[in-house]
């Protein structure tokens, strides 16, 4: 049993990144009103310190400063620190990274940042040093400079703190009102940018850090794009992007997953942290591009990255953790490290020396110097190389990385971050939802039906409200609009999976809470509800960053709904989002990927589907096929059993009187509600939605 020093208030927390904290020498509490009575009272300014479970510089600076005693001291006898787990908070996060900006500093976590007791930013940056380095001062500096400047110039701190204030009001919430309706300029300006950033050899986009950041929002955008123009050069990106990160060291080669980001534009030495977020995306990327291609490596890929998730990222009940840690015993991706001699070690001669030429493992390890984990060629030259076809090259790297992966799972994982938040868990249970309906693969579906299940059942109160997380058998945290927005789309994933109606009954539910709590009629939809706690601002976020925005979900899923007829004023609803970001859309394009994939759905006149039959006979799956299988970013679709038209039509209006014709399986093709001649047959399908 483990004997600690220091114990705080963040002891009682279930949060894995406070509970990292709980041991530490400073009196962190966490967020709440007791922190500000405590800072009123004693007069001092708060230390925010923002992070999360798995961030590696969140780590250094805790082992540098916040477990330095002498510091601590200090730091607990001039301020009231407060941790914050961003991810349980994106409220608090969101309005202190705005304040970071609205200083000129470039954001990042952790996040420290000094406010007053009315909860008023005044300064901070992200990762402090020890000592000054960096070009950084160091922290104890930063604290000293701070509470000198509290006890001898207050009216400096406040007149900073009321500046910087009246700032952030006046950008919370966008405004626009009365801009006309949008139309493809965003859509093709967006493309234009994402082309001049595009790095030809590499895949992926060029940005201002070293850093390059898996981008599927913007990649999904550009594949609508090619859809409707049949603009090559928009797919090239993409598949060029895609192959490039899943042969390079972003991705694990041997257990599956994509990390948070690489440090290099090649791809290759990666920040090891692995997200659902990142994860998730991947695979609705992964899964679009194989409907287009038909290249069977993103089916691959994408199988790959779901059996990941499933194996390392799944709770007993079903549920999916957030992340794991980059760091294993203290060193950032020694989990992940190999040398040649290890390899050829346990893999012997032959396969070892096969193992490291495809994935380039050299004398100094696979993340070392030159050494980096990216294919040198395609599988037929390595094939070639070693004088064997390219299948029983497969064959032997199968068992290779089996071998290896054993080897692997007995070194010291990294942290599991295993507490449970619904917009992630959303964005998984449509990233199986659509797998399951693309390959036609009934364990997808049940793992997307059993995630869906524990969500609803574990996380809302007694009073329906949706919540944020749970961890350890607690529920807490009112959920935001990204979590409602996203679990109304992740329903619908599972309607046009299961075709099961409780699945659609579910998402009009929560778009009824979304409109109930979210609802701004002068502009777009609030990131907090109107039960929430009243914090400095309260915002209206559209910038799609790890994830889509709430506001983008938002407007797809009204927009599904709409085109599945229900009320028009869903449409009106998405159309508000759209005008209200509508500088950002033209202007910003790349930053908003999700939010323009919506108004692409919005402006493609979207068709709906309805197919009337018997589930399990053949000319009926043939038809289904046809809309699962394929690239149809722009349709809706419904499935009606035979003799329940009425029943599903009280649920989803667009079944109404769509009966199969001459009992024989029947495809409807509407547009508006107004439908086509029905059709029996995959051709006539297909000529009707092209």
């Amino acid at each position: 049993m483990t004997v600690y020093s220091f114990s705080n208030k963040l002891i009682q927390e279930k949060s894995p990144y406070l509970l990292q904290h709980a041991h530490n020498p400073v009196d962190w509490h966490p967020w709440g009103k007791e922190a500000f009575q405590k800072a009123a009272e004693e007069d001092k300014l708060l230390l925010v310190s923002i992070g999360y479970a798995t961030c590696h510089w969140c780590h250094v600076m805790e082992r540098e400063s916040f477990e330095d005693q002498e510091l601590a001291a200090f730091l607990n006898a001039h301020f009231v620190p407060v941790k914050v787990d961003r991810e349980e908070r994106p409220d608090v996060d969101k309005i202190h990274m705005d304040a970071l900006h609205a200083l000129g500093q470039q954001g990042g976590w952790p996040l420290n940042m000094f406010v007053t007791p009315e909860g008023k930013p005044v300064s901070g940056g992200t990762y402090f040093p020890p000592r000054t380095m960096y070009g950084r001062k160091s922290f104890r500096e930063i604290l000293e400079n701070l509470a000198l400047i509290w006890k001898d110039d207050r009216k400096k701190i406040y007149s900073i703190a009321n500046e910087l204030t009246s700032h952030l009001k006046k950008k919370a919430v966008p405004t626009v009102a009365g801009l006309s309706k949008l139309n493809w300029k965003a859509e093709e300006h967006t493309v234009t940018q994402f082309r001049e950033s595009f790095d030809s050899r590499n895949g992926g986009f060029n940005q201002q850090s070293q850093n390059k950041f898996p981008p599927s929002m913007g990649l999904m955008l550009l594949l609508r794009h090619y859809k409707r123009t049949g603009d090559t050069h928009s797919l090239e990106m993409v598949e060029k992007t895609l192959q490039k990160m899943f042969a390079g060291g972003i991705y694990d080669q041997l257990g599956g997953g994509l990390s948070r980001y690489s440090t290099d534009y090649e791809w290759l030495v990666p920040h090891f942290e692995k997200m659902l977020y990142d994860n998730s995306l991947f695979v609705w990327a992964l899964l679009e591009t194989f409907q287009i291609t038909k290249n069977t490596l993103y089916e691959t890929a994408a199988r790959d990255v779901l059996n990941y998730v499933a194996r390392d990222m799944t709770s007993p009940e079903g549920a999916f953790f957030s992340a794991e840690d980059a760091d294993s015993e203290g060193i950032e991706g020694k989990f992940y490290v190999w040398t040649k001699a290890e390899v050829l070690e346990i893999l012997g001669a032959e396969s070892g020396e096969l193992a490291c030429f495809f994935w380039n493992i050299t004398e100094q390890g696979n993340f070392e110097g030159n050494s980096i984990p990216n294919r040198p060629c395609s599988d037929e030259a390595v094939a070639g190389q070693f004088r064997i076809t390219p299948e029983e090259m497969r064959t032997k790297l199968r068992t290779a990385r089996k071998n290896l992966m054993t080897v692997r799972s007995k070194r010291i994982r990294p942290l599991l971050d295993d507490k449970v938040l619904t917009s992630w868990n959303a964005l998984m249970i449509s990233a199986f939802a659509r797998a399951s309906r693309v390959f036609n693969d009934p364990e997808f579906e049940k793992m997307a039906t059993r995630a869906a299940d524990f969500i609803f059942n574990n996380l809302f109160d007694d009073s329906g409200r949706l919540l944020r997380r749970w961890r350890d058998g607690e529920a807490r945290f009112h959920a935001y609009l990204c979590d409602y927005s996203q679990l109304t789309v992740a329903c619908l994933d599972l309607y046009e999976s299961t075709y099961d109606p409780v699945w659609f009954l579910k998402a009009v539910k929560l778009s009824n809470e979304i409109n109930r709590l979210f609802r701004n009629d002068d502009g777009p939809y609030y990131d907090t509800g109107n039960d929430g706690e009243v914090l400095l601002t309260r915002n209206a976020e559209g910038y799609d960053g790890v994830e889509p925005s709430g506001n983008s979900s938002v407007a797809y899923a009204f927009l599904k709904l709409r085109a599945y007829g229900l009320a028009p004023q869903y449409f009106e609803d998405a159309q508000r989002i759209f005008r209200n970001f509508a500088p950002y859309l033209e202007q910003a394009g790349v930053s908003f990927s999700a939010m323009l994939s919506g108004l692409h759905f919005s402006l493609s006149g979207v068709k709906e589907v309805v197919i009337s039959g018997r589930r399990g006979e053949s000319k009926t799956e043939l038809l289904l096929a046809e809309l699962r299988r394929e690239y149809h970013p722009n349709i809706v679709v419904s499935f009606v059993e035979k003799g329940e038209c009425s029943k599903t039509g009280k649920i989803i209006p667009l079944v109404l009187g769509r009966e199969m014709v001459n009992d024989s399986a029947t495809a409807y093709v509407c547009q508006n509600q107004t439908c086509q001649i029905p059709v029996h047959s995959v051709d006539e399908l297909r000529e009707l939605l092209t």
